[in-house]
């Protein structure tokens, strides 16, 4: 996560030049930020959860939104863009730009090899500033690994894990689940080296 431009920028500066970018950058307290790329890893775990959330959510009253569109985070002066957004009911926009929600209840994301340390505290930190937010999954791209965050009042988390292709995902705050199996479907590991040798074996998305 380094950051490219040292001078300050106001938030509207900040969605202005995004507008007319070629790529995503977030926002971080005056400070824009590019994003890694992606991954066809990362891209078939974000597809295989939207399928299977969007379905079981087409008679219930929650929308899933992607990385597409950018999270507000009041508290912080920060713009994230999720790969995935949870909300319960109508969301609400920032300024009334529909780009921009600002009530998400539940947060996932891919983690990749650079921004793995980053959404596990700096960017978790932030969005338990967020007022709705009561759930947070952490989903790696290069192992079946699952980390699930879920509120149990103020200031209080618990952590559970997930590492096996026959368990299953139970979200806490909303009616959903899916198997580790379909969350990874058609996800390609890179193989481990044998032991005494490097393997770099995480991408980035």
């Amino acid at each position: 996560m380094q950051i490219t431009q040292q001078r300050y920028y106001t938030p509207e500066e900040y969605l202005e030049l995004e507008e007319a970018a070629d790529y995503k950058s977030e926002y971080i307290d005056g400070q824009i930020i590019p994003m890694a790329g992606g991954t066809a890893n990362h891209n078939r775990i974000s597809l295989n959860l939207n399928a299977a959330l969007n379905f079981a959510f087409r008679q219930q009253d929650y929308e899933v939104f992607t990385g597409d569109l950018r999270l507000w985070i009041p508290q912080k002066r920060t713009y994230m863009y999720p790969d995935v957004m949870i909300i319960a009911g109508e969301p609400e926009f920032f300024n009334n730009r529909r780009d921009i929600i600002l009530n998400p209840q539940i947060i996932v994301e891919v983690l990749s090899k650079s921004t793995k340390g980053y959404d596990r505290e700096d960017k978790f930190q932030a969005y338990r500033t967020i007022s709705t937010f009561q759930e947070y999954l952490l989903i790696d791209q290069t192992r079946i690994h699952v980390d699930q965050f879920s509120k149990t009042g103020k200031k209080q988390w618990t952590l559970r894990e997930y590492d096996e292709e026959d368990e299953a995902i139970a979200l806490v705050t909303v009616p959903f689940e899916i198997s580790l199996q379909d969350l990874y479907n058609k996800v390609k590991f890179e193989p481990v080296e044998s032991e005494g040798e490097s393997a770099d074996v995480e991408g980035l998305g």
